[in-house]
């Protein structure tokens, strides 16, 4: 997808059955969360991380609780599950 500033990159996660989707971009440093494609979960896959220090993002609402942007959130990206397809609202 193309946007007005450039390329879109995006991400989503499932969770208890639920689609989650978020801009690829932490909003500490404006770059993108994974160090490696589809590395986006910590070990555990209980939070988003970003590979480039460390923050902890919760993956219900993107909202940053561990980290240097704690407070802040990652911009969601509206999805949702329409038979059995992810599709962009």
């Amino acid at each position: 997808m193309e946007t007005a500033a450039g390329p879109f990159q995006g991400f989503a996660v499932r969770k208890h059955g639920k689609i989650h989707g978020f801009v690829d971009r932490c909003p500490h440093m404006g770059l993108p969360l994974a160090w490696k494609p589809h590395a986006y979960l910590t070990p555990r896959a209980d939070f988003m991380m970003c590979s480039r220090h460390g923050a902890l993002f919760t993956i219900e609402d993107g909202r940053c609780v561990g980290g240097p942007c704690v407070g802040y959130a990652l911009a969601r990206w509206p999805l949702e599950i329409c038979d059995g397809w992810v599709v962009t609202l």
